[in-house]
């Protein structure tokens, strides 16, 4: 932690791409299942080190609309991970609360097995603290269909007469997104080599700034997030604007 910047400079709000978990396998000759349990672990690693260094939020890229695509097998065991997971997490939520961070699962929860449901709203307790820190844990997930679900909430109030369309503004399509109530990412993290958003984190991502690298999500580090935050620190946000040097 003594290699972070100034809390002025840090990022409060960091999403993750949890990618490259097959790969990581499949150079060491297992499973895909055995890159995806140990991805769990590292993700649980990252999580409470994002609280320990002082984060107000951390989004996780866990499962995708698409990723239903990937073979059955594959799909059968990150949903037993995924379960496992939440159980657990439903078990420690009141000592999760003391230690000052809440768990969400965002994304279509609908679309998930009936347990994972139950257990994904049963570990989601009601934020007391609001000085904590929220993960969010995207199940389900895809930006451009929280982008529909939102559109379709405020297409409803419309419809009821209790909205203009002319009173609809970014503030409040923000409002009806799964990360209500949370800044923006400041950081998105992408590890394994891919350069691309995959569909996440849509609408919140407009002036983040991204940080790719090579290493596949199983090696993942403490260290390596450290790097992520001392390369975004180093940046100039201008959101549109002028930088420094450009007056």
């Amino acid at each position: 932690m003594s290699n972070l910047p100034p809390k002025e400079f840090m990022p409060k709000h960091i999403g993750i791409i949890m990618d490259g978990n097959g790969r990581w396998a499949r150079e060491r000759g297992l499973p895909r299942t055995e890159g995806h349990i140990q991805g769990a672990k590292v993700f649980r690693q990252i999580m409470d080190y994002g609280h320990d260094i002082g984060l107000q939020a951390m989004t996780f890229y866990a499962f995708s609309t698409e990723n239903w695509k990937r073979p059955k097998e594959e799909v059968k065991a990150l949903m037993e991970i995924f379960h496992d997971y939440l159980q657990e997490a439903d078990e420690v939520k009141y000592d999760r609360e003391k230690r000052g961070f809440y768990l969400r699962v965002i994304g279509d929860i609908s679309g998930l097995p009936k347990p994972h449901q139950l257990l994904a709203k049963s570990a989601c307790l009601a934020m007391n603290n609001k000085d904590a820190m929220v993960v969010n844990m995207a199940l389900n997930y895809g930006g451009r269909q929280e982008i529909i679900h939102a559109v379709q909430e405020l297409a409803e109030e419309v419809k009821k007469g209790t909205l203009s369309p002319e009173d609809i503004t970014e503030d409040l399509l923000s409002d009806h997104m799964y990360t209500k109530g949370l800044p923006d990412p400041d950081l998105i993290i992408r590890p394994s080599g891919e350069l691309r958003l995959s569909n996440f984190l849509t609408w919140q991502s407009a002036y983040s700034e991204f940080w790719f690298d090579d290493i596949a999500w199983p090696d993942f580090t403490t260290d390596d997030l450290d790097r992520a935050i001392m390369d975004y620190a180093k940046r100039d946000r201008r959101f549109g604007g002028l930088s420094e040097q450009d007056h």
